[in-house]
């Protein structure tokens, strides 16, 4: 089969095309066909950084060749022994062994069958990659770490990126009031999601508007999480992708009393299932701002390394 291989971590240069074998599954996994890719920034950042792709990967010690990517939708062509919730022929798409290795970048996928959902009818494949670790990160921070209900005021930033645009509409589905932040140019898109406000943070501080959120969503590194904590209530509960909980920041959490997370996704067919639901009834939906053909993968890694990408970016095989 044909598949995007690193042997060394660096520039787009370093993703190789090659010819590898097809990959054997074990009893409890599924071989999936892959129709659809989904490219996140870990992608490019363990591409870039040795110590990214030893703690994602967490890679064998003579293992010199690998397979990046997560993300996939595509058809079961064999199954497990042990599988019994998919047949070949079906549809599925999931986060496959996230951290570890998912072996995404490639025409065939052994995926265990824990990590994925049926795809819904009435999405494409490209639309079902794209909501796996974006939309599978902001069900998580919402949903089982700020566990967000109905009339929670929820702050959430880079809400026009991957998981921001996710988590404006999962917020909004079970019932929150939402601002998010973005810059000037995805206001309209931030608001058409369904975000209640709209903050640009290139003209004015996201602290002087909000001070009483009851959650925030937090997926950008550097002093967000420190001003973060004074737009939240005492007793709120603040999520981070990226930034540690330490130091003065920590600090300044326990004075006000708040729950604090720093969230590193992981795969999970229940929450795969929960997605799929909802992308089903349309309460979900994927923006798919670049779709690139599987030769054009490389191009993915310099889109998503730009940090301004407007929803998700997909490669189509």
């Amino acid at each position: 089969m044909k598949a995007i291989t690193l042997k060394e971590t660096g520039d787009i240069e370093k993703l190789q095309f090659a010819e590898v074998s097809t990959p054997t599954i074990k009893k409890d996994e599924v071989l999936v066909q892959v129709k659809a890719i989904s490219i996140n920034p870990v992608d490019a950042f363990v591409r870039q950084h040795q110590q990214a792709l030893i703690s994602y990967l967490q890679p064998k010690p003579d293992e010199d060749t690998f397979i990046l990517g997560w993300d996939i939708s595509g058809i079961v062509v064999a199954t497990g022994d042990q599988v019994t919730q998919f047949k070949k022929g079906d549809e599925v798409f999931g986060m496959v062994n996230f951290p570890g290795h998912g072996n995404a970048y490639a025409e065939y996928v052994a995926a265990p069958a824990s990590h994925l959902a049926l795809k819904p009818q009435t999405i494409n494949h490209a639309e079902a990659a794209a909501a796996t670790l974006a939309a599978l990160t902001a069900w998580q921070a919402l949903m089982t770490y700020a566990k967000v209900k109905k009339g929670d005021k929820v702050l959430i930033h880079a809400a026009a990126g991957g998981v921001g645009h996710y988590a404006v509409q999962i917020a909004k589905h079970f019932g929150a009031y939402v601002i998010g932040t973005a810059s000037t140019s995805n206001k309209e898109f931030v608001l058409s999601l369904g975000a209640d406000e709209f903050i640009d943070y290139t003209q004015e501080k996201f602290e002087d508007r909000v001070r009483d959120a009851d959650i925030v969503i937090d997926s950008i590194y550097g002093d967000q999480v420190l001003r973060s904590l004074d737009t939240v209530k005492k007793g709120g509960r603040v999520i981070t992708l990226l930034t540690f909980f330490e130091g003065s920041i920590a600090d300044k959490a326990k004075a006000k009393e708040v729950f604090t997370h720093r969230l590193g996704v992981v795969s999970n067919g229940d929450d795969m299932q929960q997605i799929a639901t909802l992308l089903a009834s349309a309460a979900l939906k994927s923006h798919i701002s670049h779709n690139y053909a599987f030769h054009e993968l490389p191009k993915a890694h310099q889109q998503i390394a730009t940090g301004k990408t407007q929803g998700k970016i997909v490669v189509s095989l």
